[in-house]
């Protein structure tokens, strides 16, 4: 193990998801490289289980916890180098909002988007997130990855299938770890429309109640959130679980809910919805994990 590795045993998720839910985990591993992490896995168990999460937000940790190893990248996959006039390489562990300040910083872009997306880019890639009509794998050129066995690759953006949420990787079992993005040339970013996204998030969004960010993509020529107003369904609680009564795609966290209260609501959401407007809403939210 790397002396900049860190390894902690039944760590309280609830501890690294924005919901502030989530039972422990067997082994939480923070990588302190590249490197570091490949040697990592490929000395692990055969059988051990491996999860890997970001910042923890669309992540939804039941409370029974996860079993095996959880990687964590974000403190240990952080680098973000400069690659010719137009193009970055980003480690799967730095947080969107400071590729988005970087990016302004270097007058490249457009990158102010990134601002929107609350997880790091590694979260980002497997879920091609985006915002304000951008959308992570439009600046993509080729990513790292890693697998089970430690073997490092360089894939080109073209072998992955790419959607609206969506991204289908050419071959099962690799995980982000860097990508190279590449930006127009007549693209920018600027610190005065960060601050104006960010002015617009703050004014449209829950802040200051736990949350994951959006819980349902939007069906094709609707908004999730348009569906789930006009359902009746703002301020709708099963235990500490809310829909927020600001953004009704948002799921908050009053102060005492469990992981199991806010799956309930999902799904209570999801069949409401079904039943006023016959549209069947999918979750971007990933769940993982056991139940208490």
């Amino acid at each position: 193990m790397s002396p900049r590795d860190e390894i902690r045993m039944d760590e309280p998720m609830s501890r690294h998801t924005t919901w502030r839910v989530g039972g422990p985990a067997d082994r939480y591993y923070r990588p302190g490289g590249v490197a570091a992490l490949a040697q990592h896995l490929a000395a692990l168990p055969d059988d051990e289980p491996v999860t890997w999460i970001g910042l923890g937000s669309n992540l939804l940790v039941r409370d029974g916890g996860i079993r095996g190893t959880v990687v964590a990248p974000h403190l240990g996959l952080t680098g973000l180098t400069r690659e010719g006039e137009r193009g970055l390489r980003v480690e799967a562990g730095v947080a969107c909002a400071r590729l988005a300040k970087q990016c302004a910083r270097h007058s490249i872009g457009p990158a102010a988007f990134f601002i929107g997306i609350p997880g790091t880019v590694g979260g980002a890639l497997a879920m091609n997130a985006g915002a304000w009509g951008c959308e992570t794998w439009d600046l993509v050129r080729s990513v790292e990855t890693v697998d089970r066995s430690g073997a490092l690759r360089e894939r080109a953006a073209e072998e992955y299938q790419v959607g609206y949420r969506s991204v289908t990787p050419p071959a099962p079992g690799e995980w982000f770890v860097a990508a190279h993005l590449e930006f127009p040339e007549a693209g920018s970013t600027s610190e005065a429309e960060i601050r104006d996204l960010l002015a617009e998030r703050k004014a449209k969004q829950p802040i200051g109640l736990p949350s994951c960010g959006s819980v349902f993509t939007n069906p094709p020529g609707d908004h999730a959130a348009r569906l789930i107003d006009s359902a009746g369904l703002k301020g709708l609680r099963i235990g500490g679980a809310q829909v927020s009564e600001r953004h009704a795609n948002f799921i908050v966290n009053t102060g005492d809910a469990s992981a199991a209260d806010i799956e309930a609501l999902i799904a209570e959401v999801r069949a409401r919805v079904h039943a006023a407007h016959g549209v069947d809403l999918v979750p971007e939210v990933h769940v993982v994990g056991e139940a208490a």
